[in-house]
């Protein structure tokens, strides 16, 4: 199997990086600053659920760890997609990382318009973080 090119994409965030964690990885807070998960969005089971447009998006988050991982897999149907994110200490604040795949379906602009989502969701988190 082939690799997916891959894309990196930061915040720094001015505050402590074990706050930023423990409000990024709360899946109850997404809302607030992932975009693309709507407002229909609650636990069942091991998954959190979100519903769009008729469609369950279910996501099984890694567990609260002291290294800072928000990893998460997102099943939409029969399909699988693996999400790396990360908090990091960077000076006294944080760095959180998110590491973007381009699947063999997804075309390049498609791959630029998550990108850009993704950037726009750092920066939400960024901004709720920083008040």
């Amino acid at each position: 199997m082939p690799s997916f090119k891959s894309r990196t994409i930061s915040v720094t965030i001015n505050r402590d990086w074990q706050e930023v964690y423990a409000f990024a990885c709360d899946p109850a807070n997404m809302t607030q600053w992932a975009a693309g998960l709507g407002n229909d969005f609650a636990p069942e089971g091991d998954y959190w659920v979100a519903r769009q447009e008729g469609n369950a998006i279910r996501i099984h988050f890694c567990p609260i760890n002291p290294f800072g991982v928000i990893d998460h897999d997102v099943h939409v149907g029969d399909a699988v997609v693996h999400v790396a994110s990360r908090v990091m200490p960077n000076g006294d604040g944080a760095e959180v990382t998110f590491l973007l795949l381009q699947e063999r379906s997804m075309t390049d602009a498609e791959f630029e318009r998550d990108a850009g989502m993704v950037q726009k969701d750092l920066d939400t988190l960024k901004a709720i973080l920083e008040r």
